[in-house]
């Protein structure tokens, strides 16, 4: 064979590897839906046909009924494979998501009682007729309508936007009493940040649970982000993180939330809106108590003991107090749905209680939390969680036979608080670390042959596993440090860091572990930003790909975002 024709058959061998090589990256559309819905089985057909003519060549599908195949019918089933038909016929690889943990509703909707608990610690209850009452010391809210003041400015206050600007106190239109406060012109005195907030500083009891009230009245308001009733304690840990749902007008509404104080016995309460532009916004009639039972979990981990005054007599479950269950844990509405303040649950003295009419009593116990629109955790220390697992699993290679699976672990907020937790010696980080292990040997033992996916948040320390800071309300100063050591190197992350500093670093810290990785990008965003992100991907290499990923299912610049990353 002559030099030139040897110098040919490699040139041809580097093209055919170089196009074997641009066929195998991946070019995904993420879909979050609930196909059990006609339309929007109609809606996702629309999409993955759009996607396959534009090239793409795969979907994730994320669907929290693919953790409910127990109490799903035939009608499911049938969408299901509907969908899981036309990819194949488009040539798309399906991927559905699997174990969701941080947005562990549909997981906790089999058993409410395996989410995170945060502690109680000696919390006072009182004998009132024949029933016990919470009536646990609370902190001092100094003005809580709002009806003392100088000029604009609310006494007891530490401070508050803009006074004669932004904040006002209104005394012709209150909830009560003789005046509220009023927000308005947000964008145009705090145009960069669009804060207007009133602060107050209170003076609390660590490992409490408050539930905190206020009344709420908009008109016209409009907010690029959110209306929020925060309370930050030790070194700035948000202790209560839930979205407020107002609507652009509304009357008089009160608003109920709850925070534990964990490990902090002096915190900031923020009442006010971040991101607000125009119209105006009042508050009134501030209000805190005790929290009682609301959202108590009970199992061997998150144990319940009530004693005497001094703790030196312990009463018994059953025979001095009724069983104590809140039967709207995480079932209210529906099941899996928690909310983070309802009705207080019933607890009763039957005949022959050892504790007497007026008697104090203390009660240590644990309490789910929920994240901003109902967002619960589950306990990842807990065993029956790995047993759902596999139990997912399997329906989900039944049903769907998949051409691969993604782990859905993803903004864990709560966690490490509990017993089973603590009994176990190791940090968050290595708790999670433990999990995401035992979530691929249960894939790889199940469907061995098909790869395995993981969103990059809480296993890169560039982001949600730095090593330093509180994260939300898990347990400790950098909780989920190390928790990649559990991650294997032949599962592929999905990263969607690309958007917020230290992008580069992400992309490097997963390719020296040998992770191959998927930028998912877009965000209903520009969708040409993805071209400079591809441009770090490559730098840092093993990039496998790209995800048009929306939170909001817009799906109008699959077109845009496709060109910018290139087929």
């Amino acid at each position: 064979m002559t030099t030139r024709k040897i110098l040919v058959l490699v040139l041809l061998l580097i093209f055919s590897c170089k196009c074997i090589a641009e066929q195998s990256q991946k070019r995904w559309v993420y879909i979050q839906t609930n196909l059990l819905v006609d339309k929007n089985v109609e809606q996702v057909l629309d999409v993955i046909h759009k996607s396959a003519g534009l090239g793409y060549n795969g979907v994730v599908i994320a669907d929290s009924k693919f953790m409910m195949w127990d109490i799903q019918g035939d009608k499911y089933r049938k969408n299901c494979t509907l969908v899981r038909e036309e990819c194949r016929k488009l040539k798309l690889e399906f991927i559905p998501c699997v174990f969701p943990n941080g947005y562990g509703n549909e997981l906790l909707a089999h058993d409410p009682n395996l989410a995170e608990g945060l502690p109680v610690k000696n919390s006072t209850f009182i004998a009132r007729d024949g029933k016990l009452i919470p009536v646990a010391e609370v902190p001092a809210i100094v003005n809580g309508g709002f009806e003392d003041y100088k000029g604009n400015s609310p006494s007891g206050y530490g401070f508050v936007d803009e006074p004669g600007k932004i904040s006002f106190i209104d005394t012709d239109v209150k909830y009560e009493g003789k005046a509220s406060i009023r927000l308005q012109d947000i964008d145009k005195y705090s145009p960069e940040f669009g804060h207007g907030r009133v602060c107050q500083k209170l003076n609390v009891k660590q490992f409490s649970n408050y539930h905190l009230s206020v009344m709420l009245k908009t008109e016209d308001f409009v907010t690029a982000s959110e209306i929020r009733i925060t309370v930050l304690g030790k070194d700035g840990a948000g202790l209560c993180n839930i979205n407020i749902n107002a609507q652009k007008t509304q009357d008089w509404k009160r608003l109920d939330v709850t925070f534990n104080t964990l490990d902090s016995d002096e915190v900031n309460l923020y009442l006010g809106v971040w991101g607000g532009k125009s119209g105006r916004i009042w508050w009134d009639d501030l209000r805190i108590e005790p929290a009682g039972f609301v959202n108590i979990i009970r199992r061997d981990g998150t144990p319940l003991r009530i004693t005497n005054a001094d703790g030196t007599l312990t009463y018994s479950e059953g025979k001095d107090f009724s069983r104590v269950v809140d039967p709207k844990l995480g079932n209210d509405p529906w099941s899996g749905s928690y909310t983070p303040w309802h009705d207080e649950p019933l607890v009763t003295l039957p005949e022959g209680s050892s504790i007497k009419e007026g008697q104090k009593v203390v009660a240590s116990f644990y309490h789910a939390a929920t994240i901003y629109d109902g967002a619960c955790t589950y306990c990842m220390a807990e065993p029956r969680v790995y047993d759902l697992y596999l139990w997912q699993a399997e329906e989900v290679k039944k049903n769907l036979q998949p051409d691969g699976y993604f782990m859905s672990h993803d903004e864990i907020r709560v966690q490490g608080w509990d017993e089973s937790c603590v009994k176990t010696g190791k940090t968050p980080g290595a708790i999670l670390a433990d999990n995401v292990k035992k979530c691929t040997d249960i894939l790889r033992k199940l469907d061995p042959k098909k790869p395995i996916y993981v969103w990059s948040d809480m296993f890169d320390p560039n982001h949600n596993a730095a090593k330093t800071g509180r994260y939300y309300l898990v347990k400790g100063d950098g909780p989920w440090y190390g928790s990649w050591l559990g991650l294997d190197k032949n599962v592929i992350v999905v990263n969607w860091h690309g958007y917020q500093p230290g992008r580069l670093d992400s992309l490097k810290h997963f390719a020296s572990r040998g992770n191959k990785q998927i930028l998912a990008g877009y965000y209903d965003s520009d969708p040409t930003a993805i071209t400079d992100w591809i441009k770090d991907g490559k730098q840092a290499g093993g990039l496998s790909g790209v995800m048009y990923t929306t939170w909001q299912n817009n799906y109008n610049d699959l077109e845009a975002f496709i060109k910018a990353a290139g087929k």
